[in-house]
């Protein structure tokens, strides 16, 4: 398998066995869901802003392994970035599993880079992302980004 494919495989199978952040957080501005109809994969991605960072980002849900780890990895990735950093590396990641050259910022979320080989798991990957870019687009319309917290 090679090194690459193996660090990949651990990373996968340790984030989705005991993912980070995988909770219901007492307070919160926003809770996203997220689905891949494709293959069933849900999650609710909660969020809270302060000073227009992320300082809150947990999610909960079911699914495949690498949605679950990418879940995981992705909240690792945000958590005290401003938004607009935040937008900025759920773009990196769509390109990176795009099959472009991953950006350094990706941190450890870069070891799924290999899921672009794996073009029918690409959504599964990309679903945490995806959902972070809606949530934050939400609570940017939503009083300028001071949602009231809902949790």
């Amino acid at each position: 398998m090679g090194i690459l494919g193996d660090l990949y495989q651990a990373a996968v199978l340790e984030h989705s066995r005991r993912p980070r952040n995988r909770y219901r957080p007492d307070r919160y501005d926003l809770a996203y869901p997220g689905v891949n109809p494709g293959c069933g994969d849900e999650i609710t991605l909660y969020l809270a802003l302060d000073d227009g960072r992320v300082a809150t980002v947990a999610f909960e849900g079911e699914g495949c392994a690498i949605s679950q780890a990418s879940a995981s990895l992705m909240t690792e990735a945000v958590k005290g970035r401003t938004a607009r950093e935040a937008l900025a590396l759920a773009e990196d990641f769509k390109a990176m599993v795009r099959g472009e050259e991953p950006a350094e910022r990706l941190g450890e979320a870069r070891v799924l880079r290999g899921v672009s080989r794996l073009h029918a798991r690409v959504k599964c990957a990309t679903l945490p992302w995806v959902t972070l870019e809606h949530a934050l687009a939400e609570l940017d319309a939503a009083d300028g980004g001071a949602a009231p917290d809902t949790g």
